[in-house]
């Protein structure tokens, strides 16, 4: 198991769901590993079990809102691991509701953490992928960045500038080696979902037209992002790769 054999990864919300299953598989694949998160105990414990397991890992503090934090982890990472060649921008939040009844503030939470931390993400690594002569990133978006969805607008703006964010860095940043693809999840079971997804009702009202009736495994989209993170996805850029249990194929 070595897919990710001499890639250096810096993975954003890597404390908790999909981010921590990406943490810990990419170890598993031979990654040197940068777990960061706002949880940091949490975040520490990942990384520490990670060393436990055979892997390597470090963790750091970061809000991906903060232009200034991420100058200190990706220092901490070229200075621990060499330049970083995989970048997972997994940290995300959403607000649900009504349009009449959203706020500024939600606007502004939701797309700091979404479409700012993406942006700070993705211009933090560039110059040390450069230095590494290539390397992928993946922006995680979401299947509301493809079709809409009652309740969740300002998610589904700030997702959606994720997705065209991914193909514009594609565009320019292929001629440096560097691959940008986009991963749309659909459903996810994790603790952000866990209270929409209580019941039965609830989980059927959220899967809607999803032709496989439950929620993902953080583990199957790490799995994807696995793909796009390696040397297997090669040829792709600007890609968009959907893992939605059908919710946008109908």
């Amino acid at each position: 198991m070595a897919r990710l054999n001499n890639k250096v990864a810096l993975i954003t919300g890597a404390a908790h769901g999909m981010g921590r299953a990406h943490a810990e598989l990419f170890a598993k694949e031979g990654s040197k590993v940068v777990v960061t998160d706002r949880d940091e105990r949490a975040g520490a414990a990942v990384a520490a079990q990670i060393v436990e397991s055979g892997g390597n890992a470090i963790f750091s503090p970061l809000d991906v809102s903060s232009a200034q934090d991420w100058e200190g982890v990706t220092a901490l990472a070229e200075a621990t691991f060499g330049p970083i060649t995989v970048l997972v921008n997994n940290a995300g939040t959403y607000v649900y509701g009504e349009i009449e009844a959203a706020t500024e503030s939600q606007w502004d939470i939701v797309n700091s953490v979404n479409a700012r931390g993406t942006f700070l993400g993705c211009r933090a690594v560039v110059p040390q992928m450069k230095r590494a002569g290539g390397g992928a990133i993946v922006n995680v978006s979401s299947n509301f960045a493809i079709v809409g969805r009652p309740g969740f607008s300002i998610y589904c703006a700030s997702k959606g500038a994720v997705r065209m964010m991914s193909k514009a860095l594609a565009a320019e940043l292929a001629p440096y080696g560097i691959r940008v693809n986009s991963l749309h999840p659909g459903l996810v079971a994790t603790d952000m979902t866990r209270d929409l997804i209580a019941t039965p009702e609830s989980l059927d009202t959220l899967l809607g037209s999803a032709l496989i009736r439950r929620a993902a495994a953080p583990l199957e989209l790490a799995y994807a992002a696995l793909f796009l993170a390696s040397d297997e996805s090669s040829y792709m850029t600007g890609a968009e790769l959907v893992v939605d249990g059908g919710y946008t194929s109908v």
